[in-house]
């Protein structure tokens, strides 16, 4: 086997994950009254008319596809965050990007709340679709914030540094990653109310762009308070709502026994890896000394975010297959090598953000593909599909024929056996036989 094979065919999950993933139950409550009120009933109703032959994962897919997109246009119109600040010489995004933005937005919302009522509804739920969907979530969590800020920009008055920006979409990881945390300690996702009121606020926000031009957020509320700054808070809030709830749940699943009931330094131990990230990527724009963080905010942004989806999908595999959860990150010495180079030899320090960007995302493209292929082989199961990897119950209709087969080998062995003695015996009275007629022929020819 070639190294690209090797490469291609390399398995993250051990025989225990995959045991694991077997008795895996999914549990999770949702207590927002926008969402239980309002958009199950919505989800419920529009389920009904896709297709039953239309895979989960294909909507799980597409849902964030629709982010991709959006991030994928304001990245071509708007690099550095410059287009909507007001400032001389730049050029404002098309009206049509912020529709566009807001359909978008509003479709991976919708395809988000019905991927999982549609595998329900066709029998197929599993670990495979949760953990295919809430990774694919953990990549978005960088892509919302980053595609808000283009609506702002980088105005000097009516908006906030890139600097400042990056701590929101360190705020929301941060929310993102205690929510599966709680469930690596208790067993159940707590889905946050923030989600819901984020995606309906987004939406909304893009339609009010769209309408009105970016110029509409370039204003003051009472006080003085520029709009920008209090989107901000805003955004700061609803990330760090549902933290205090976090703690809560774990220290009641502690009382009343119903978490995992691990030791203090088990239930904290996923909690290293996210934190010593967080240290490497918040220090390195204070410490730059090419202002990386001015030059280059949306590489960093979204450096950052890639690195922590990594960091989060490890996480929910140890918490789906109910194993340990890693204490260590394998790229943290890449990162600290890198780093350290570019404060060194300043003028590396673009290559060196660019770089790891680079292998940082290659090798999280690899992880997912390679963690949900052995997912379908182990469940034999087509990651984009309703159909199987082979019918249904030919796998153990192999395993019966290779059982059986072991069981008749003794007995084919024995039957073979007795039959070569006989055949020996056989052959040997032939033989006698044979050498009494060749006599008696040579006497009657004599």
């Amino acid at each position: 086997m070639t190294l690209l094979q090797q490469l291609l065919n390399y398995k993250y999950l051990s025989k225990e994950h995959l045991n694991g993933f077997d008795n895996y139950k999914y549990s999770a409550r949702d207590t927002s009254p926008l969402s239980v009120y309002v958009m199950h009933p919505f989800w419920n109703w529009i389920v009904k008319f896709f297709p039953r032959w239309l895979a989960p994962n294909v909507m799980t897919f597409l849902g964030f596809l629709c982010t991709a997109l959006n991030f994928l246009l304001l990245s071509y119109y708007d690099w550095n965050f410059y287009a909507s600040s007001g400032l001389e010489g730049t050029q404002p995004i098309p009206s049509w990007v912020w529709l566009c933005t807001a359909i978008n937005i509003f479709l991976a919302y919708t395809l988000d709340g019905i991927d999982g009522k549609q595998a329900r509804r066709i029998g197929l739920s599993g670990p495979l679709g949760e953990l295919f969907d809430h990774g694919l979530d953990s990549y978005t969590a960088v892509l919302i914030p980053t595609c808000l800020y283009s609506i702002f920009g980088r105005s000097p008055v009516y908006s906030v540094a890139p600097i400042r920006m990056y701590y929101v979409c360190w705020m929301v990881f941060f929310n993102f990653y205690v929510s599966h945390w709680e469930k690596y300690n208790t067993g159940v996702l707590y889905l946050p109310w923030g989600y819901d009121l984020s995606m309906w606020g987004s939406t909304a926000m893009y339609l009010i762009t769209w309408w009105f031009g970016f110029e509409f957020w370039k204003r003051e509320l009472p006080f003085g308070i520029p709009l920008g700054n209090a989107m901000e808070f805003l955004l700061h809030f609803s990330a760090m709502a549902n933290t205090p709830m976090v703690v809560v749940n774990i220290y009641n699943s502690y009382v009343q026994r119903t978490g995992k009931m691990r030791s203090f330094k088990e239930a904290i131990r996923p909690l290293w890896p996210l934190l010593a990230f967080m240290v490497l990527l918040l220090v390195w724009p204070f410490i730059s000394p090419n202002d990386i963080m001015e030059r280059d905010p949306r590489v960093l942004f979204m450096l950052s975010g890639t690195i922590f989806s990594n960091i989060s999908c490890r996480l929910i595999v140890a918490q789906m297959s109910n194993t340990r959860c890693e204490s260590f990150h394998w790229m943290t010495p890449i990162y600290v090598i890198c780093i350290a180079l570019g404060l060194w030899l300043p003028f590396l320090e673009r290559f060196m953000l660019y770089f790891l960007f680079i292998i940082t995302t290659l090798s999280h493209w690899h992880y997912g593909a390679a963690v949900v292929n052995q997912m379908c082989e182990h469940f034999n199961r087509i990651c984009f599909s309703v159909h199987m990897r082979q019918p249904a119950g030919a796998a153990n209709k192999k395993a019966k024929i290779n059982g059986q087969s072991s069981m008749d080998s003794a007995t084919t062995t024995a039957l073979t056996t007795s039959t070569t003695n006989d055949t020996l015996a056989s052959s040997s009275s032939a033989t006698a036989n044979s050498s009494n007629l060749e006599t008696s022929s040579s006497q009657k020819l004599e």
